[in-house]
This record gives C-alpha cells, sequence and structure tokens, in this order.
C-alpha cells in the first residue's frame, strides 16, 4: 500500500470516528435535556410571600402596571440570537446575544425597572419574564431584589420557563434557564393559583419553549364579591399561531365563568399579540411585520370582556424588535402589553414611554374603579 492510500484510510477513519463522536454527542445532549423536561401540572397552588390585609372597596379607584422587564438584558443595545426579522428592502437581520452582555448590564436593568415601578407606586404589577437563577441573567435573583425593593406588598411568583443548559448559541449560549410570573399588591390575595397554558409538545422545539401559564389572584372586595386579577403571558414562537388560539381559548374560558359568577376580572400581560389590527402597522419604522405577531381583537376574546386601549396607544408603544438594537424609527414597534376587563370594572390605561431603557417592553399602567 503506498503512502496517498494509507493517508486516504487514515482520513476516512478520522471522518468516520469524528462522525460518531458528533452523533454520540448529539444523542447524550437530547438524553440530557429530556431527563430535565418536564411540565408543571395544572391548578398548582402558588405560595403568597408577605401577605396583606386591607381589602378593596368599590367605588374606590386603584392602579396596575404590567411590565415585562426581559430578564434585565434587553436595553436598547440589546439584540436576541433567536429573534429574526426583515428590513424593509428584504434585508434579512438576526439577533446576536444569547445571554445579558454581563452581570452589570443585568443589575443595571433591574434597578431601572424598580425605579420605573416606585415612581408609578401602583396597587398592583403584573411582571414577566423575571429571572431567579438563570445563566442568560448571571444568577442574578431578580425576583428576591424586586421583592425586597416592595416590603410592604404581597408577591406571588409562578414558573413558565425552567430548562436545562441550551448550548445555543454556540459563541454565547442561553443556558439553564429559571424564570417566571412576579405579581405584587398592596392587598390581601384570599389565594393564587397557576393555569397552565397548552405549548408546544415537538420534539426540539419543547425543550426550549416556556412551560407559559397564568397567575389567578383571587382579591376580596369589601362588598363579599372578589377580584380576579390575571398575569399572563402567552406564547411568541409560535409557527401558524396554533397555541397562541389553545391559549385564548382556556383564558376566556376562565373569563367567562368569573364573570357569570359575579366577579370582577383584571387581565394584564404580555399578550404578544397585536391590541388590533391597526397596531400591525401604526408606527413608522424600517422593517416588514415580523411573523411572530398576531392580534388581539374583539372577535378572539370573550363579549364580556373588552380591551383597554390605552389613551396615548397612538403615539407609545409597548415592544420593539429585537433582531437588532433599538433605533427609534427603525426598529418595528407595536402595542402587544396592556388589559383585558369585565363589564363591572370602570378603566383607563396610559402606556408609560421608558423609550425602551430597560427592556424591550415599555410598561402599561391601568386606573380602574369596581363598579
Amino acid at each position: 500500500m503506498n503512502s496517498h492510500n494509507k493517508i486516504a484510510r487514515w482520513l476516512g477513519r478520522g471522518i468516520v470516528i469524528t462522525l460518531g463522536l458528533l452523533v454520540l454527542i448529539a444523542a447524550s445532549y437530547v438524553i440530557y435535556m429530556q431527563s430535565h423536561y418536564y411540565r408543571i401540572k395544572d391548578h398548582q397552588k402558588l405560595t403568597i410571600k408577605d401577605p396583606q390585609q386591607a381589602e378593596l372597596a368599590p367605588g374606590q379607584e386603584y392602579t396596575a402596571l404590567t411590565y415585562n422587564i426581559g430578564f434585565g438584558a434587553y436595553n436598547q443595545k440589546y439584540s436576541f440570537f433567536m429573534d429574526t426579522g426583515r428590513m424593509v428592502d428584504g434585508q434579512k437581520t438576526q439577533g446576536k446575544y444569547g445571554t445579558a452582555v454581563n452581570k452589570q448590564t443585568v443589575l443595571a436593568d433591574t434597578n431601572g425597572a424598580v425605579t420605573t415601578l416606585k415612581q408609578q407606586q401602583p396597587d398592583f404589577a403584573l411582571m414577566q419574564e423575571v429571572d431567579t437563577n438563570s445563566t442568560r441573567s448571571f444568577h442574578v435573583d431578580q425576583v428576591q431584589k424586586i421583592q425586597q425593593s416592595f416590603p410592604n406588598y404581597a408577591s406571588v411568583f409562578a414558573s413558565n420557563f425552567h430548562s436545562g443548559y441550551i448550548f445555543l448559541p454556540l459563541n454565547n449560549p442561553h443556558g439553564s434557564v429559571r424564570s417566571g410570573l412576579l405579581s405584587l399588591s398592596k392587598y390581601r390575595i384570599s389565594q393564587a393559583e397557576r393555569r397552565k397554558y397548552p405549548v408546544t409538545s415537538s420534539f426540539i422545539s419543547k425543550f426550549t419553549d416556556l412551560d407559559r401559564c397564568f397567575e389567578v389572584l383571587t382579591i376580596p372586595v369589601k362588598n363579599h364579591k372578589q377580584l380576579l386579577l390575571i398575569n399572563s403571558h402567552m406564547s411568541a414562537y409560535d409557527k401558524g399561531g396554533e397555541m397562541r388560539k389553545k391559549q385564548l381559548k382556556l383564558l376566556n374560558h376562565v373569563m367567562d365563568a368569573a364573570v357569570a359568577q359575579g366577579d370582577y376580572v383584571i387581565v394584564g400581560g404580555d399578550f404578544n399579540h397585536a391590541f388590533g389590527t391597526k397596531m400591525l402597522t401604526h408606527f413608522k419604522n424600517k422593517q416588514q411585520v415580523p411573523d411572530w405577531v398576531s392580534v388581539l381583537s374583539s372577535k378572539n376574546i370573550t363579549s364580556k370582556m373588552r380591551i383597554v386601549h390605552a389613551t396615548n396607544e397612538d403615539q407609545v408603544p409597548t415592544c420593539r424588535a429585537t433582531d437588532i438594537p433599538y433605533q427609534k424609527g427603525v426598529n418595528y414597534e407595536t402595542v402587544i402589553d396592556g388589559f383585558l376587563v369585565s363589564p363591572n370594572v370602570t378603566a383607563h390605561a396610559t402606556n408609560l414611554d421608558t423609550q425602551f431603557q430597560y427592556a424591550d417592553h415599555n410598561p402599561v399602567k391601568l386606573s380602574f374603579t369596581l363598579q
């Protein structure tokens, strides 16, 4: 056998061994992710930390605020690796980072969100994408930091993202995630429950998709009724919108049942649906409408509830595209955060313009009165 044949033979063996190792690594990783995969059961009772005793009264005005804080990563310079889009001229775009830029950024953005909340002093705060112990947020416990910043509030936390170590992107892995919904209340919460949203069960997507849910807080009212305050975060990465349709069906069922028994109902959160067809293209920018945006309208929510359109929604968006860093007038913007209320609740809302300094969302403040 000449030297050229020997070299070819060794190269062939090397390629086979390398391919075998890659298959073994991939199979081992799938087994690892499967061993860490689970979905939290429906109707989970949630712990109420630092319970308050004051009760709501009809005829008095209260405030609630919803804010997706984006795990302390999404300041104006940030883009997320899973987000893709197109500029108006057809140029494709994709985000860069799998984690926050650094721990200092997480701390600064978390503190900025806390300062925003303190400036507004809402009676209730509904937050999404709040991390407890995640690679992506450098293991900053945002839940604890926020709870410590509001010692005179009751708080309820529900997990909606728990994963093994996600090795994507390879140059900046997203890592393991522990995150969820955090709600604060100045008033007594008699019970708190986690409701499970339908989510994908496809083989690959299930490992990276959130364990979507909504919190249902039962808050007593002095007229012997109760307010059901719901903190919700619906799916975004949902090709064809099938999961979101199922999630809306469940949410509608819960809202219908509560209204039927005479409760007050308020739902706040990140709906990942534009608030009406108008909001799909309302804000001038240099990007095409992204695939992840669906529309929320009176056609797909129960007739027993109504969308509270912010008085300034034409001027202030609540969400910006994160496939590129933020530049006003360049990134796609829309309104996907806000509130739904039952007929026995009088309410108006305002989108708070933070210029996306601390998150890819702007908070929304609701002023409401129980009739």
